[in-house]
């Protein structure tokens, strides 16, 4: 794959540009099998490609320039503007849309923030698309002062872009390098984007988390299912569930699934996502992963755990280690991370392992191990 922006040394979020797709792929499975080289009964599937390049369903682009000519991409150095507008890892059904989404910016007269001078109003736009071709769309501003012109121009922009099933402003008044604030105010009247990924509708809503690459945790959901299935627990915990992707693919009849997540919104979403398509056996809390294992006084024979980069920490991973859990599935975007907290977990011994390649053209990557109890 090859990108102008790179090349002229604009923007290097993709650092391995240039590199041959095979040569990126094996580089990454080296790196997770020498991470996890202290566990000699590791069996390693064939890593799992992806497409390598528009790939990426969520884009997340600073806006910079002006109202009159706006940018969407990243900020320089100085603070200036950049545009990506034809990014080769964004989804093209998303780059289709930023000519009317930079249009929309000047007739809603959206002023760019401008990071040196802290002024102005729009700071990021937001777009997801589902693999059906629906939308998210997503402004993030300083404050509420623009919201009434984009409810105004709102019409237009459902009109020119018909896909589009949710609008919502995201109000980050903080001058910080953070992507959007805790107040989410929304624009139409649906609030969730269904997203089909593996055999599931997940539903997403604004402020939930979900892979970026459709096509790889379609994949990854998959494997997660076979080795579950495989080992056939009556009782799952999954910690870190997000808006439910493993639970949901880990429902049978007669298991009992528990999902858990710090998000109220996610876990509303799981919910709904159970309810609506007829999944008996499903519970869904909103509460913090460690806290809940510790609280509880039988454990599950299954846990999946899912955490973000910082990893599952020393304090659940010794809660495994004690728990009696038989079958541990550990999805992990960090395998530095991942191997430190196998290592506080010297009973559960990894027996299987795959890395999908969620993140083409950067070092990162997602690891599924499956661990049983010795």
């Amino acid at each position: 794959m090859k990108c102008a922006a790179f090349d002229a040394g604009i923007c290097r979020s993709c650092a391995l540009m240039g590199t041959t797709y095979a040569e990126q792929l094996a580089g990454k499975q080296r790196h997770c099998e020498t991470l996890l080289a202290g566990h000699p009964s590791l069996e390693w599937l064939p890593p799992v490609a992806s497409p390598e390049e528009g790939f990426r369903t969520k884009a997340k682009m600073v806006v910079g320039g002006t109202a009159d000519d706006p940018t969407l991409g990243i900020l320089d150095d100085e603070g200036r503007g950049v545009d990506l507008s034809e990014c080769g890892v964004i989804a093209p059904g998303i780059l289709a849309t930023f000519p009317t989404l930079t249009a929309f910016i000047g007739h809603a007269r959206l002023t760019p923030y401008d990071v040196p001078s802290r002024r102005g109003e729009l700071k990021h736009i937001i777009v997801t698309e589902a693999p059906d071709g629906g939308l998210m769309v997503r402004f993030v501003l300083r404050s509420e002062e623009a919201v009434p012109r984009i409810r105004k121009h709102l019409p237009a922009l459902l009109d020119a872009l018909p896909r589009i099933a949710v609008v919502s402003a995201n109000i980050h008044p903080e001058h910080k390098a953070t992507l959007e604030g805790d107040r989410e105010l929304h624009l139409t009247e649906r609030e969730t984007l269904p997203m089909r990924i593996g055999d599931v509708d997940l539903l997403l809503r604004t402020r939930s988390f979900v892979q970026t690459n459709t096509t790889i945790a379609s994949a990854l959901y998959r494997q997660a299912r076979e080795w579950i299935d495989a080992a056939d627990p009556r009782t799952v915990w999954d910690l870190y569930c997000g808006v439910g992707g493993f639970a949901l693919h880990a429902a049978a009849p007669g298991r009992e699934v528990t999902g858990i997540e710090t998000s109220a919104d996610a876990i509303e979403s799981a919910r709904t996502t159970a309810r609506q398509q007829g999944l008996e056996g499903l519970r869904f809390e909103a509460t913090d992963a460690t806290a809940f294992a510790l609280a509880q006084t039988e454990a599950p024979d299954l846990v999946i755990v899912n955490p973000p980069r910082r990893g599952i920490g020393r304090e659940l991973a010794g809660w495994l280690e004690r728990s009696g859990v038989r079958t541990v599935l550990y999805s992990s975007c960090n395998a530095v991370t991942l191997a430190k907290d196998l290592e506080a977990m010297p009973s559960l011994a990894p027996v299987r392992g795959r890395v999908l390649d969620m993140f083409p053209q950067t070092k990162h990557y997602e690891a599924i191990v499956l661990l049983e109890r010795r």
